[in-house]
């Protein structure tokens, strides 16, 4: 069984030491910059709002939604939905936030690319993260019994599996794109200083890595699975 694999094991104990450490600094930076006062006065909604109107966007609503660390983008009602104290905070970490968000805002309006492709791929992975584990788990426990048939239902969690880590490393160019428009702009637009930016910069920097993290730790896995399958077709 794929628990009790050594192998399988260190991808997992690597993978959840990489996403506890960026998780811990990603929070440790935010609290630092969340203390941190605009020299611009500006809250998070209004450099939300000023960053898509300096963009020509006029059709996208800025909203506060409960939760901490909670902000995205809907395009499907194009909204740029900003945690309760990104709304309202006038700090370093609620400017990055929210440049951040209008980032894809800006992504949606001009058809990026790699954006178009992940919200594309939203409704079949979706089915795919449901399912896999489940099918992959199956084909473990049938390979043990019935040999032939539960190498090809690996197969078939593979595939599935590859949806969700495909998905992940589109996300990637999504993440950093949006993560260089709000740090251009807020730059461009002087809503942050020389070290105001450098601590923007920081905090970004931390969010972007939890992706990178889960993106590897999903191609390992990927990986792992695949040489089982190649290893036991035959």
């Amino acid at each position: 069984m794929m628990g009790y694999d050594p192998i399988y094991m260190i991808i997992t104990a690597v993978a959840m030491g990489l996403s506890a450490l960026c998780g811990s600094m990603l929070k440790k930076r935010f609290k630092e910059y969340s203390q941190m006062p605009m020299s611009s006065g500006l809250s998070g909604k209004e450099v939300a709002e000023k960053m898509l109107y300096d963009s020509g966007i006029t059709d996208v609503q800025v909203i506060s939604v409960p939760g901490q660390l909670t902000d995205h983008y809907n395009p499907q009602n194009k909204t740029v939905n900003l945690s309760d104290w990104v709304y309202g905070e006038r700090t370093v970490a609620a400017a990055a936030v929210s440049a951040h968000e209008c980032g894809h805002a800006i992504q949606h309006a001009q058809s990026y690319a790699w954006l178009t492709m992940r919200s594309r791929m939203v409704p079949m992975v979706g089915f795919s993260s449901k399912m896999s584990q489940f099918v992959i788990m199956a084909g473990f426990v049938l390979m043990a019994v019935a040999g032939q048939l539960g190498v090809w239902v690996l197969g078939v969690g593979i595939v599935l599996f590859a949806m969700t880590t495909l998905f992940s490393l589109v996300t990637l160019p999504v993440e950093f794109d949006a993560s260089k428009r709000a740090l251009a702009w807020l730059q461009t637009a002087n809503i942050t200083s020389g070290e105001e930016q450098k601590q923007a910069s920081s905090a970004l920097k931390w969010a972007a890595s939890t992706y990178v993290v889960a993106a590897l730790a999903s191609l390992g896995n990927l990986f792992y699975f695949i040489m089982i399958f190649l290893n036991r077709r035959d």
